[in-house]
């Protein structure tokens, strides 16, 4: 519905046209819950540093190796962070260079004062 007032501009009265499907914007959504969860986004602050190991994340992190695995594993899974196994270790790193700009932006707009 289209609120009264606006229909008082001098602006066409047509609603803007999506700019994604309805698809991307619902993977985009659950992406952002991954990565709105506190300690999820502490995990991705460490792997925007460089490339860890679950062990070194937990270590990191000050949490559980089981509780740091599944946060991993909502992160992997929404597509912000990769993984690579070498021997018996399994290292994660920020999925691509999208991840790494939303970070970075998302952390600087947040530490800028509100108003």
């Amino acid at each position: 519905m289209i609120d009264d007032q606006c229909l008082d501009h001098e602006h066409p009265a047509t609603l803007p046209r999506a700019i994604v499907s309805s698809a991307v914007r619902q993977r985009a959504a659950r992406m952002l819950a991954a990565a709105g969860e506190p300690a999820r986004l502490a995990l991705l602050e460490l792997l925007a540093e460089q490339e860890l190991c679950v062990s070194e994340l937990a270590a990191c992190s000050g949490d559980a190796l089981p509780a740091v695995s599944q946060r991993l594993r909502v992160l992997r899974t929404e597509g912000l962070v990769r993984s690579r196994r070498d021997g018996k270790h399994v290292y994660y790193a920020l999925a691509d260079e999208h991840v790494q700009a939303l970070l970075t932006n998302i952390l600087r707009h947040a530490a800028e004062p509100m108003g």
